[in-house]
């Protein structure tokens, strides 16, 4: 009886606080799109829970304002973004299986110098990567965000971790001795089974390009190039007679869209994926 009332009592702690913890999550994104929907005015009088009455002027007031190419701004965060994130996560996949599948005399090394590179940080190669795309003739451009997305070690660890926990090399043997070819087996046999690591990747990648601002601002200077972070920064820029504070918090609930609707649309991917890693020796 009194375990019966531990558990209980356990649960109902443990609800609680998901509760609060799920009410200071989301008690953030309330306050940002009620921001979106006040003008400037009202939003210099102070902290408002009830939405206001300037949601279509400030979405006419971002979209109209010639110096300001917002749709052109999301539809470049979006090529990059969505770019990055499939080759990050096709090629860190396609990596972490021959690391995993095949014996090599240097594979120790190999497995080594990725994770070694896991901890260097990006500033540190930043002026050494502007000085090699420019001489490559790339500055100014997209490319420089999308194709050194190829190489990113901590997705490379991830499928790794995954792949040694879910897939059986008895079933690439079998692939094998039918006479499949190596990237036949990968994209028919391995991928599927990889999907739900795939899909949190593809989460993490596009979010982390979606919200990069430290590269983009090194290498775009073309406003018709620029991304939203960037697009954004230059909003909060503005001199003081142009601020608006209505229209900064418009363009970060719309930054916001597509990172929800990517994680709703592979999260489903993520669960119905669950069992094909369940397959064991």
């Amino acid at each position: 009886m009194k375990s019966k009332k531990a558990n209980n009592m356990r649960s109902v702690i443990a609800h609680v606080v998901l509760v609060i913890l799920s009410f200071m999550c989301l008690f953030f994104f309330y306050i940002l799109v009620v921001n979106a929907t006040r003008s400037h005015a009202d939003l210099q009088k102070g902290f408002s829970a009830l939405p206001g009455g300037s949601l279509f002027e400030n979405l006419k007031n971002v979209a109209n304002d010639g110096t300001f190419p917002m749709f052109r701004g999301i539809l470049n965060s979006l090529i990059v973004s969505g770019c990055s994130a499939a080759i990050c996560t096709y090629f860190s996949a396609l990596t972490a299986y021959g690391l995993y599948a095949y014996d090599f005399k240097l594979k120790k090394v190999a497995f080594t110098f990725i994770m070694a590179i896991l901890v260097m940080p990006t500033q540190v190669t930043a002026m050494g990567f502007l000085r090699l795309i420019t001489k490559m003739g790339m500055y100014d451009s997209l490319l420089p965000l999308i194709i050194p997305s190829i190489a990113s070690p901590s997705v490379f660890y991830f499928m790794f971790s995954y792949l040694q926990s879910s897939l059986p090399m008895s079933l690439v043997e079998a692939s094998r001795i039918d006479g499949c070819g190596e990237f036949r087996t990968f994209n028919k046999i391995v991928l599927p089974i990889m999907k739900p690591a795939i899909a949190v990747q593809a989460i993490f990648s596009f979010v982390g390009s979606w919200n990069n601002y430290f590269v983009p601002a090194l290498i775009i200077q073309s406003k018709d190039k620029m991304t939203v972070p960037i697009l954004i920064a230059t909003l909060r820029g503005a001199d003081y007679m142009n601020f608006d504070m209505g229209k900064i918090y418009m363009m970060i609930t719309i930054a916001i869209v597509p990172i929800i609707l990517v994680y709703l649309f592979l999260s489903k991917y993520i669960i119905a994926g669950i069992t094909l890693g369940g397959v064991k020796e």
